[in-house]
């Protein structure tokens, strides 16, 4: 049971969430927890809705998003996210189960995504301290600056998911899936 209060339908909610729960459901059929719990406070359901909607239009691709959000997760130790993420890379992001398992594992199986992936696992695990031999390597595999920043705000992103649903203890939505041990 969530220790924090997950209103239980979009009625439920505080009325300025509302219109934001509603194109949640929208878009995804459905309003998970998550984003019902996020609705105690309409600034931060907007903000987090506004940020996630911002870096979908950027460069980095779909599967590369949730490649980031699966490593995040993993190494957060946030069931929630790795259960959300398995199921959308999955069935959104069409990610293989290998594909997933090298994630969680802060890797990829693609070549270039693995680059990207293993700096924001540094970036998540050193809470940004990473060298200058990381910056390289994901720039030789053919990343831009924009890209990077875009790495590094998914990893931000991913680690404010994770620590609101551990702070909530959110109940699971999805197919439930845990974390391997948190670092």
């Amino acid at each position: 049971m969530s220790r924090l209060s997950i209103p239980a339908t979009i009625e439920a909610a505080p009325q300025a969430s509302r219109p934001f729960l509603e194109a949640v459901k929208k878009q995804l059929g459905m309003v998970p927890n998550l984003f019902r719990l996020v609705s105690n406070s309409a600034a931060a359901l907007e903000g987090y809705l506004g940020l996630s909607a911002a870096l979908g239009k950027g460069a980095l691709s779909a599967q590369t998003r949730e490649r980031i959000a699966l490593a995040v997760a993993e190494i957060n130790g946030c069931d929630y996210c790795l259960s959300a993420h398995t199921y959308i890379g999955k069935n959104l992001a069409k990610l293989d189960d290998a594909e997933i398992t090298a994630n969680r594992s802060g890797a990829s199986n693609d070549t270039k995504a693995d680059a990207a992936v293993r700096f924001a696992a540094k970036v998540a695990r050193e809470r940004g301290h990473v060298g200058d031999d990381d910056i390289r390597a994901v720039k030789l595999a053919g990343y831009d600056d924009a890209e990077i920043v875009e790495i590094v705000q998914h990893v931000a992103l991913n680690t404010w998911t994770n620590y609101i649903n551990e702070v909530a203890k959110t109940e699971i939505d999805f197919p439930a899936i845990a974390a391997r041990k948190a670092a």
